[in-house]
């Protein structure tokens, strides 16, 4: 029985730059993200919690790039699914150098440019897509303590 591997990775976090969009030769579209995700750790010498950034370089091919390049900008936050990707090359000067990128399968927007207008923070706001409907949280009505209902009324 062959082992099966699993390479599938998925991020949140927000975009620090810009998307860039470029055409292929071949008529593709292709959307580089870099995206930073913050890692929690706790500081050894003061004892405090503070906020690692990690960076990751995410490359969007096709529709769902030229969505994100038109839809998305610095700041905005995302949801990155896809896999790993290890990639090596040489510098004009003879380096090797080495990267490890995120091929998205989706990208989700998590925030919208009117959610980030006004708070400055340019984070992740949870909101829901679809609209609440309260109508069935109206307050009850009050009545007078006489309408309460009686020991007899209760049925445990």
């Amino acid at each position: 029985m062959a082992a099966s591997n699993i390479n599938r990775v998925i991020i949140t976090g927000n975009l620090t730059s810009d998307p860039e969009l470029r055409a292929l030769p071949s008529g593709s579209s292709l959307c580089k993200l870099r995206v930073a995700c913050n890692t929690r750790r706790k500081d050894g010498a003061s004892g405090e919690w503070v906020d690692k950034p990690n960076y990751f370089d995410v490359t969007v091919w096709g529709a769902q790039g030229e969505n994100c390049a038109k839809y998305l900008a610095k700041g905005r936050g995302v949801a990155v699914d896809g896999r790993l990707e290890w990639r090596e090359w040489e510098t004009p000067e003879g380096n090797k150098r080495q990267a490890v990128d995120i091929i998205a399968d989706s990208v989700q927007f998590l925030s919208s440019p009117r959610d980030e207008g006004g708070s400055g923070q340019g984070g992740f706001t949870p909101s829901a897509d679809v609209p609440t409907d309260t109508s069935d949280f109206a307050a009850a009505p009050t009545g007078s303590p006489a309408s309460a209902p009686s020991e007899d009324d209760i049925p445990f």
